[in-house]
């Protein structure tokens, strides 16, 4: 049994080594380096030697230890001798063979030993498999975003295919894309317009959803049942069988080409699903708080404002950012209301310059970076309001 599933084990993380390596070489080809060989025959040796070897000296080199010899090993070998690769393309390698080598370094001969440990290495390494992959495939856009960004028209003229990024060039050069958006094509104005939609957006939704939900959550009406069941109804309808319809009143009412227009249709579309985000978290908090200050002769409007928004930060932040997110990159409504330039949101305008056949290509990944920045940003920085309002509305008692 041992037996068979160290080969398991030996072959699963073998292949997860030449998955990392196979992703760490196609990165390296696009960078402009010009990789001979593949090398798998070497990929798979070494990977199924390490992890053999990592069983045998488990409990007898430390693994900080083990890994550098190891790593050093495997750069020695495929980034070295076989091809002499770049410096940065070796510290590459030896980075992701720390990685593998750290990443098997749970496993032992005694937990190969237990009841469907080949189960559970095999989930392990897809799990890590899946997340590597799908980052891969998310950010990798982004990446060819980035770079045609830096390029200059003549660069993408002789080279289409070219994903690497001269950092011989001056800064001034290197970033030209960026200053003539600016500049040329007005994206300040753009920003600021996406800014003012974006935040009004989240300050209305918030104004109306946070005493729907505490309604919701806590006062007893009638329909409150229908209501809080059928709060995502709106959701089952697609965007584009609202639009014609919206379109035709907002027309009439001369809501078109303005920042009001957009400020109805945005905090209709993100209203529902921030009650029912909020009304959730608001059932959370315990009953007895409120009765208290109740007794303390503290207004409805009082119990709200003082003990149920100070204690439903995370939730409020969570749904915040999730309506900022949702005006920021909105473009289907932006994209029917708005025709006149000057009230462009940042999506309407980069399509607006897409359809101009003179836009240089450089220019409009400059401003898809610049309209994705920011909520990046963003996100990464409120990640943990996210998580912690999503969920702890789900935990009871």
């Amino acid at each position: 049994m041992r037996t068979k599933n160290t080969i398991i084990f030996s072959l699963i993380s073998t292949f997860f080594l030449i998955f990392l390596i196979s992703i760490w070489k196609i990165l390296a080809t696009l960078q402009g380096l010009s990789i001979n060989s593949f090398n798998i025959e070497i990929l798979f040796a070494f990977g199924f030697l390490i992890s053999l070897a990592h069983l045998g000296l488990n409990d007898k080199i430390k693994q900080i230890y083990k890994s550098i010899v190891f790593s050093l090993i495997f750069v020695l070998f495929d980034g070295y001798l076989i091809q002499k690769l770049p410096l940065w393309y070796n510290i590459g390698v030896f980075l992701i063979s720390y990685f593998f080598t750290t990443k098997i370094s749970k496993y032992n001969f005694t937990t190969l030993k237990e009841e469907h440990s080949t189960q559970v290495i095999l989930f392990d390494f897809l799990t890590l498999f899946g997340i590597l992959f799908f980052s891969f495939v998310i950010l990798f856009p982004f990446y060819m975003m980035l770079v045609t960004s830096f390029k200059t028209q003549i660069a993408l003229l002789v080279n289409p295919l070219d994903f690497s990024i001269n950092f011989g060039q001056d800064l001034k050069e290197l970033f030209k894309s960026y200053f003539v958006i600016f500049e040329s094509y007005k994206f300040g104005k753009y920003i600021l317009t996406s800014t003012i939609v974006s935040v009004g957006t989240v300050i209305i939704t918030l104004l109306f959803a946070i005493p729907a939900a505490y309604a919701v959550a806590r006062l007893n009406f009638f329909g409150k049942t229908f209501l809080s069941t059928s709060i995502l109804i709106i959701y089952m309808f697609p965007a584009i069988v609202l639009v014609i319809p919206l379109y035709t009143i907002f027309s009439q009412l001369g809501l078109r080409n303005s920042i009001e227009g957009l400020l109805i249709v945005y905090t209709a579309t993100t209203l529902p699903v921030a009650i029912y985000m909020l009304q959730g978290y608001f059932k959370s908090i315990p009953k007895e708080l409120e009765e208290a200050a109740i007794l303390d002769k503290l207004s409805w409007f009082g119990i709200i404002t003082k003990i149920i928004i100070p204690l439903s930060i995370p939730a409020i932040s969570s749904v915040a950012l999730y309506v900022f997110m949702i005006a920021w990159n909105e473009f289907l409504f932006s994209l029917m209301f708005l025709d006149n330039p000057n009230s462009f949101t940042l999506s309407r305008a980069i399509q607006y310059l897409s359809g101009d056949a003179e836009t240089p290509r450089q220019y409009l990944m400059a401003g898809s970076v610049v309209v994705t920045l920011p909520v990046l940003f963003i996100f990464v920085y409120f990640e943990k309001y996210l998580v912690s309002g999503l969920t702890a509305g789900s935990v009871k008692g």
